[in-house]
């Protein structure tokens, strides 16, 4: 995903799975606490429904859309976590998990990361 758009303006726009068909609306965005980039999207999956988490990368912003390359049904069995809450580096490794996505573990696993954009973490 572009790493240059302000993670701020993906809140409430639509995001789409793999095969066009709504998943919901991006009600938070995650950074990364050491690079500051856009890395997760918790996406409201309907009226009722609790958010899941998606990864940013390698979904894509189509005029003013999310597309997440996965299927529906994966992105609505993901992890629960919760939202308004720090993902943990464990947390994120389930997640990256989930969807088959390869990721090493962090070098420092004392370091947290997955913050909410617009919030400010102390890294001590």
């Amino acid at each position: 995903m572009q790493t240059d758009i302000d993670p701020r303006n993906l809140i409430g726009r639509k995001a789409l799975d793999r095969n066009g068909t709504k998943i919901g609306t991006i009600d938070e965005v995650y950074l990364d606490d050491a690079t500051g980039v856009p890395e997760w999207a918790a996406i409201r999956t309907g009226l009722f429904s609790r958010d899941a988490f998606v990864p940013l990368e390698p979904s894509e912003l189509v005029d003013g859309t999310l597309r997440v390359p996965f299927e529906r049904s994966l992105i609505k069995d993901a992890p629960d976590f919760g939202v308004g809450r720090h993902l943990s580096p464990e947390q994120e490794l389930q997640l990256y998990h989930h969807y088959g996505l390869d990721v090493s573990a962090p070098e420092n696993p004392d370091l947290s990361f997955g913050h909410i954009a617009g919030t400010e973490t102390d890294p001590t």
